[in-house]
């Protein structure tokens, strides 16, 4: 019929419209626009089923869910009852193989350190692309995948769900508008505590896992499981965050949920120098306690800025100067947060809620009217974004250079030496034993 937008042009279409998603240097805070069109549903592949990635799969069930991927047979058998019509696969680079002419776009939700060799394996074959947080798990990963987004003009989304909230965007608008003045120092604090962590041999492999496969990029080693503050627990699906191999601990864990409303709400993009402390490093395992001070140059007429970092219970000390109390009079235990330190006031936030300081001040100052739309939903955007070209909030651009400082500092605290960053050429300028760390060798039979 004259006229009739077919699959084929639909989805060139939509790859020419993702570049400004995929390019922008800061992300676009408005939403995706909904879709004009009634375009057929998108054929969508996951790689990971089970757990955070269970509810990756159920934010786009309303499209086609046609291939399923997981190296735990459980997880993807719970995973195809739901999704009946989809394929199982245990290797998603098999899947990704057979599937490549049947599928639009990709959602990959395993532990970190698969996250790059899926999401670049994808991409490179013209996959629009959902990856959960953080996007990589180490600085060049997230480096290459926001090249390879912009080089093949998709549209992305990292999984930083709460970047979709209204709360988040309401102190975006009180830092832009200069309600607290010109904000020059920032402090984020999370109460997570990822320390006390060993690996444990000589266990019976689960026979619904494929160890192998789990392992993907990271060094070949027999199963493992592992004991945290005394406890055994196996290592598979969730406690491989505390190991190195495989996650990066408090600050892989929440860094890019904490630290993106700093970068959101400042503009901020490519640190300058980050300084990571705490206890002595180990060599396979996270630790707690640590404290990162990162300094990133002037935007345009925006100050210089000053971000702290803290996790394991360690807080800001100004935070103490703040009598902080609910509507009740009751004081509050902010144990996670934001701290916004401006030039005529402060402002304090979390996931859910923020509050001016001081309060007995706060009412002087003037708070805008909400002016950022509500997103249609943190899976929603990315969906609509590939139909009718709209923008995406946690791009790859802006959650490349996101997780490269949450890594950053990951590589200055392993290293002990506190980085000068030249992001432009990607290179550490004073710090060898941190260069090393910004990416490893993949085991052989696995790629970037």
């Amino acid at each position: 019929m004259a006229g009739q937008l077919t699959r084929r042009r639909f989805l060139e279409r939509s790859v020419l419209a993702g570049t400004a998603a995929a390019t922008a240097w800061y992300v676009n805070p408005r939403p995706a626009l909904a879709s004009k069109s009634s375009l057929e549903k998108l054929n969508l592949a996951a790689i990971g089923t089970g757990n955070r990635a269970a509810a990756n799969i159920q934010g786009c069930a309303s499209q086609n869910l046609v291939a399923l991927a997981d190296v735990d047979a459980n997880f993807l058998d719970a995973a195809a009852t739901t999704y009946s019509g989809a394929r199982k696969y245990r290797d998603f680079r098999v899947m990704l193989e057979k599937e490549a002419e049947k599928i639009d776009g990709v959602i990959v939700a395993t532990p970190d350190h698969t996250h790059a060799p899926a999401a670049a394996m994808a991409m490179r074959m013209g996959k629009h692309t959902y990856c959960e947080k953080p996007l990589t798990h180490t600085v060049y990963e997230a480096r290459k995948l926001a090249e390879l987004a912009a080089q093949n003009n998709l549209v992305t989304q990292m999984g930083n769900q709460i970047h979709a909230g209204d709360n988040y965007r309401r102190v975006v608008e009180i830092v832009e508008s200069g309600t607290i003045g010109p904000v020059r120092e920032v402090h984020v604090w999370v109460s997570v505590d990822y320390s006390g962590a060993v690996l444990t041999t000589g266990h019976a492999k689960p026979e619904h896992v494929d160890w192998d496969l789990w392992l993907g990029p990271a060094p070949k080693r027999e199963y493992v499981e592992s004991r945290i503050s005394g406890e055994a627990q196996t290592v598979h699906p969730f406690h491989w965050r505390w190991f190195w191999d495989y996650g990066n601990g408090g600050l892989g864990d929440f860094g890019c949920h904490y630290m993106d409303l700093a970068h959101w709400a400042l503009k901020l993009k490519h640190p300058t120098r980050i300084s990571a402390t705490g206890p002595e490093p180990q060599a396979e395992a996270a630790t707690s306690g640590i404290v990162v001070n990162y300094d990133y140059a002037a935007r345009g007429e925006l100050p210089p800025v000053k971000m702290t970092w803290y996790d394991g219970g360690k807080r800001p000390e100004i935070l103490s100067t703040y009598e902080i109390k609910d509507e009740q009079g009751k004081p509050i235990d902010w144990n996670s947060g934001q701290l916004f330190i401006g030039e005529k006031g402060a402002l304090i936030s979390n996931y859910g809620t923020h509050q001016l300081l001081p309060q007995e001040k706060a009412a002087a100052l003037t708070v805008p009217e909400p002016y950022l739309a509500s997103s249609i939903g943190h899976h929603n955007e990315w969906i609509e974004a590939i139909k009718s070209g709209g923008a995406t909030t946690c791009n790859f651009d802006y959650a490349g250079a996101l997780t490269e400082a949450v890594l950053l500092a990951v590589a200055s605290y392993r290293s002990g030496e506190t980085i000068e960053w030249d992001a432009k050429n990607f290179k550490t300028l004073n710090s060898p034993r941190a260069q090393q760390l910004l990416h490893r060798e993949y085991r052989k039979g696995w790629t970037l």
